[in-house]
């Protein structure tokens, strides 16, 4: 993303309580991003590889701990909806989710495991 439109995006995070900063381009890379700075010491950089779709990487002192796979079609996102994507992103998990997602079809449950002699007379000493 462009420098202009990174600091109009981090300047309106900021006034929503986001921890946002621009994120300078790396070497090679001409596109600016942006660092949001996590409460437990993890920063997500937001846009800074390159690519057209909105994208987060998770790192805890320059490792990658977790990533917010990129949102589909955010390549043609305006301003206010990069913000949300921002803002209301779920940073807890390893694999980040940007907006919920439709449920997956279940596994059918497996039998339950035999139970062994020791665990019979295990249970079989409690009330």
């Amino acid at each position: 993303m462009e420098e202009e439109r990174a600091v109009r995006i981090v300047e309106t995070l900021r006034a929503r309580n986001v921890f946002a900063h621009v994120k300078l381009p790396q070497a090679g890379i001409t596109q600016y991003g942006i660092r949001v700075t996590l409460s437990d010491g993890r920063e997500a950089i937001w846009d800074n590889d390159g690519t057209a779709g909105l994208e987060a990487q998770i790192m805890r002192n320059g490792i990658l701990v977790g990533f917010v796979p990129s949102i589909p079609e955010s390549e043609n996102f305006g301003d206010g909806q990069i913000i949300e994507a921002i803002a209301t992103a779920d940073y807890d998990r390893p694999v980040g989710r940007s907006r919920p997602t439709a449920a997956r079809p279940t596994v059918p449950n497996r039998p339950p495991a035999p139970v062994s002699l020791a665990q019979r007379l295990r249970s079989g000493f409690r009330n």
